[in-house]
């Protein structure tokens, strides 16, 4: 009756610890990776920096991208 328990533990053990790994690997990928990325959620990036992403993409010239940094400041 004894061995019976044991397995109905190791059982249980059998699905959790890989779950809990898996947890624990996903976690601090998840921190790692968000730290140097930008975030895109509407109000989090500065207007001078979506401007400069524009600029560097080829999405506006130079002259616009100078009118449109001097309208900011």
């Amino acid at each position: 009756m004894m061995g019976m328990g044991f397995m109905g533990t190791g059982m249980i053990l059998w699905w959790i610890v890989p779950v809990l790994l898996a947890v624990g690997f996903a976690l601090p990928l998840k921190s790692a990776t968000g730290s140097g990325r930008v975030s895109t959620e509407p109000g989090s990036r500065k207007p001078l920096e979506i401007l400069q992403e524009r600029y560097a993409r080829g999405e506006i010239d130079r002259d616009e991208f100078l009118s449109r940094k001097k309208d900011l400041s």
